[in-house]
């Protein structure tokens, strides 16, 4: 089993910055591959980036590629989101997750059905 518990949501204007962490725990030595995803109200969940534990490769979607950037403290079992020129339509419940057996050696996957823990999300809201 593995636990993921969000943490750093909170409300910024437009332009601001906002840092998130994903705390992991139990058998953490089973994850290959930690990720975020938002859903804001009425859409569907929505990947934002991901990493690979084991060689630091990462992932992230267009819309938030040159503002945002995910990294991992793997001592430390923790997933990060540093969240940069935040816009309104950033505003959502970010998730937390984490794929606990082999996907490719070549591609991170980035459907929410490829991965097998979630956090219970925290809130991000950006005003303009």
């Amino acid at each position: 089993q593995v636990q993921l518990v969000e943490s750093g949501g909170g409300l910024v204007q437009a332009g601001g910055s906002l840092s998130l962490s994903c705390a992991a725990s139990g058998r953490t030595f089973r994850i290959y591959t930690m990720a975020w995803f938002r859903q804001a109200p009425g859409k569907e969940r929505e990947f934002v980036a991901a990493v690979k534990w084991n060689g630091g490769d990462t992932s992230a979607a267009d819309s938030v590629k040159g503002r945002f950037t995910i990294s991992s403290d793997n001592a430390k079992n923790t997933l990060y989101l540093q969240m940069n020129s935040l816009k309104p339509e950033d505003t959502a419940v970010y998730y937390c997750a984490a794929r606990t057996s082999f996907y490719s050696a070549y591609t991170i996957p980035i459907r929410p059905p490829n991965y097998d823990y979630w956090g219970q999300g925290t809130q991000v809201t950006v005003s303009s």
